[in-house]
């Protein structure tokens, strides 16, 4: 596995876990330049912000596009726990990002492969390049544990 791409996942990894805190989804992501410099990281808020898209993708693009002053995110990477859905994956190509890094599939919602896959549609503009299965046993573990927790508590209630 590439050490950069698990070193970026880690950091996505991190804003998953803060979802997960405050009772989000935990998903995170993170948004590197070509330098390898982060320009953004994001967790889930939908609840927080009583807002459907506040997912951790688009945050990040959001945050990302208002540093560079540019809606165009080119030759970023985007590293996200889990695959992102349709919605994200629309953003991300409208964004022109160069590739999205994710560890745990989504076959229920996954737009880079499990259930549409977005990134090579060629009725499309835009291409994305998708690397998954970075960091996934820790994605999919994180993921797995918060709906676990959350089950058992609608068991007690």
């Amino acid at each position: 596995m590439n050490a950069s791409h698990e070193k970026f996942m880690r950091l996505a990894l991190v804003e998953a876990q803060k979802a997960g805190q405050t009772g989000e989804v935990p998903i995170g992501a993170i948004l590197v330049a070509e330098d390898g410099t982060v320009l953004s990281s994001a967790h889930n808020r939908t609840i927080d912000l009583a807002d459907p898209t506040a997912h951790a993708e688009i945050l990040a693009l959001r945050e990302a596009a208002l540093k560079i002053n540019n809606y165009r995110l080119l030759n970023t990477t985007l590293y996200v726990t889990v695959e992102p859905c349709i919605m994200c994956m629309g953003a991300i190509v409208h964004a022109r990002i160069s590739g999205v890094v994710f560890g745990a599939d989504d076959p229920k919602w996954g737009a880079a492969g499990s259930l549409y896959n977005f990134a090579e549609d060629d009725r499309l503009n835009h291409r994305v390049g998708i690397i998954s299965g970075v960091c996934e046993a820790e994605c999919r573990g994180l993921m797995q544990a918060f709906f676990r927790a959350k089950r058992g508590k609608c068991l007690k209630s």
